[in-house]
């Protein structure tokens, strides 16, 4: 018998822990705060996010009971409607104090805050107006990071655009309110936040180059349920769709070839603009972060109108 001293973490590993605005914050109508999809998607009789935790008036307590615990990290999402809260144009700045007072509270009990611009909650005018399926709000996702990486330059240095953007295109029906649009129309959303993403991540390197930022898919791990060839070509399809697709564009700049033939197949295919890949490629972020919650075990469809992209079962 081997005896193998478990070997220590290293003294720079960062304990911590991981929130949403929407999640927490509360405070959903107050302080000139706009509506975002999210308030139309948590009816009062089952939960009420206008209050959550009401982390926007018990920040300081949070803080408090984080350093307590010993975290050297804090994730969270800034809300894009309460800095703007038409999604674009005039900013609130009653909102951008919550997070210079939430940050300067972070960094005075030795807490690394690491933030996220984008964590399911778009703006509602946006939304009104098309959402991710008009480029226009590119542009203003791009305008919001921009604000953002100006504001917290000094204090951040770690930054995610997008939290699981597979997930929003998988499952996309708490983030669209006007209804759960075709799959050829969330191709085109998801490429326009490939896209949003790589223009935020330009933008940090021109305004801060110290610091660093990635995107967050939410990745599992895909298993074959038997051994049967057809299990084992459903389960790299379903991963294909699932992680790869993702993976590949934030790694290497590019669609995963598996994935766009499928869409292709389908008609789901995304417009493509010119310039569009050579951004891709060009703004490939400086680390992925990983949302992983659990696995996958995928067999072959058993229905012809069934699709590949069907997640048959999920075993934590």
């Amino acid at each position: 018998m081997f005896y193998h001293e478990k070997p220590a973490f290293p003294e720079d590993f960062l304990w911590g822990a991981s929130t949403s605005a929407y999640q927490v914050e509360g405070a959903a109508a107050e302080d000139g705060k706009g509506l975002s999809v999210q308030d139309l998607h948590h009816p009062a009789e089952t939960s009420d996010f206008s209050v959550a935790s009401d982390h926007y008036h018990r920040f300081l307590e949070d803080v408090a009971l984080m350093k307590e615990m010993g975290l050297k990290a804090y994730r969270f999402s800034f809300s894009w409607s309460r800095i703007f809260p038409e999604g674009k144009g005039k900013i609130n700045q009653e909102g951008l104090n919550f997070y210079h007072k939430l940050v300067d509270a972070l960094c005075a009990a030795g807490i690394r805050p690491i933030a996220t611009l984008y964590h399911f909650d778009l703006p509602l005018a946006l939304d009104e107006n098309g959402g991710w399926s008009n480029r226009e709000t590119i542009d203003a996702f791009e305008a919001y990071a921009a604000l953002l990486f100006q504001e917290f330059q000094n204090q951040i240095k770690d930054w995610l655009t997008i939290n699981e953007q597979n997930v929003m295109i998988l499952h996309p029906s708490a983030m669209n309110p006007r209804g759960v649009p075709s799959q050829k129309e969330l191709y085109q959303q998801n490429h326009h936040m490939f896209l949003a993403s790589a223009r935020a991540i330009q933008r940090l390197r021109t305004i801060d180059p110290e610091a660093h930022i990635g995107a967050a898919p939410n990745i599992i791990a895909v298993y074959p349920k038997t051994c049967a060839p057809e299990d084992s070509i459903a389960a790299d399809n379903w991963e294909t769709l699932r992680n790869w697709l993702y993976i590949d564009m934030y790694a290497h700049g590019r669609y995963n070839s598996l994935a766009w033939e499928y869409l292709k197949d389908h008609g789901w295919q995304p417009e493509i603009q010119e310039g569009d890949m050579e951004l891709l490629r060009e703004a490939r972020p400086d680390f992925m972060g990983v949302n992983y919650y659990a696995t996958a075990t995928v067999s072959a469809p058993k229905m012809t109108d069934m699709t590949a992209s069907r997640e048959t079962a999920i075993s934590r």
